[in-house]
């Protein structure tokens, strides 16, 4: 066990956060632990003698990591996200390596120690072609629509994500006979998202959406829509750009990562990204959805310009990365 502590700011607070004593006492008692946690990682590394340390970059992190740095034992970090995490930040100067998702340009630090390796994900994400796309949409039961559509707000889903998908699916099943929803809603928040269909729709069209809790195989979801609405966690646009898929991102935006995620790719027109507060706007998805099914090349443009970003082989790459570190330091 290592005893670790984090540091506690939350985005938009401001101020508040500093006059907030609970806040201010839990950071300092944190600051203990991390002093603590440095005592123990050492006596940690010191028995297991690694040949490399690789982190994430949770805060459990900053002491392991620093008490690698005082043991000369080389460690890696690794960001998913196209912001470093505050732990990375913080033991980024001691770091043999930093193994990143997006090109090295988006990141703060020294490119010669620098690798783009992207997001280890599944194996089952690879590139869509339209056989195969056609395959995923038989075994769904969705083999005679022209269109699908896949909105996904994560293994818990996004209440507010889903409300605003709602209220513009009226517009675009009435607009497109032969368009299927798949909206994967989050396992506590399914129920409702039913029952907000049914109050919605006529029972032809609500025959048309297919609703899910939760699924261990988005793949075949993802990989059988056209257009893909979700939010901005690394992971999913790590899985959705190697399947070279056209996607409209709404981030939470209380997940900075989220938004700069999102960001990131939109400066690059490589996804199209909405704010909840845009996406909120009248029929506002429902035209932007629109745009791409009725501009198929713009579609394609954009699902060739993310998958650009796409890494299909992060998970050897990344391995690849840490094995020449700890043989380096063997030899």
């Amino acid at each position: 066990m290592i005893t670790a502590g984090k540091f506690r700011r939350y985005h938009g607070e401001g101020i508040r956060q500093l006059l907030n004593l609970r806040i201010q006492y839990l950071n300092l008692r944190d600051g203990f632990r991390i002093i603590i946690g440095l005592w123990q990682s050492w006596r940690l590394l010191g028995r297991i003698r690694p040949d490399v340390v690789f982190t994430r970059g949770g805060f459990v992190s900053v002491p392991v990591a620093l008490s690698s740095r005082l043991r000369r034992i080389p460690f890696i970090t690794h960001d998913s996200d196209s912001t470093p995490s505050l732990a990375n930040r913080i033991i980024a100067p001691w770091a043999t390596l930093h193994a990143v998702a997006l090109p090295v340009q988006y990141y703060p630090y020294p490119e010669t120690k620098t690798v783009c390796v992207g997001v280890p994900i599944s194996a089952e994400y690879k590139p869509v072609s339209k056989e195969v796309m056609h395959s995923l949409r038989t075994g769904l039961g969705l083999s005679g629509f022209e269109y699908v559509i896949c909105v996904t707000g994560g293994g818990n889903g996004a209440k507010k994500l889903n409300d605003i998908f709602i209220d513009n699916a009226r517009f675009l099943l009435k607009q497109y006979p032969n368009m299927a929803i798949i909206h994967i809603a989050g396992r506590s928040l399914a129920d409702d998202v039913s029952k907000a269909y049914a109050g919605w729709l006529s029972p032809n069209d609500r025959s048309r959406v297919i609703v899910k809790d939760y699924v261990t195989d988005l793949y075949r979801y993802s990989g059988a829509a056209d257009i893909i609405i979700a939010r901005g966690g690394a992971t999913n646009l790590a899985e959705f750009a190697t399947q070279h898929k056209a996607c409209i991102i709404i981030p939470s935006p209380q997940l900075i990562w989220n938004v700069k995620n999102t960001q990131t790719l939109a400066d690059v027109n490589a996804i199209i990204m909405l704010s909840e507060d845009q996406a909120e706007h009248e029929r506002r998805m429902a035209y932007t959805i629109a745009g791409l099914i009725d501009n198929p090349k713009t579609r394609e443009e954009l699902a060739n310009k993310f998958a650009q970003f796409s890494k299909p082989n992060a998970t050897t790459d990344l391995v690849k990365l840490i094995l020449s570190v700890a043989d380096k330091n063997r030899s």
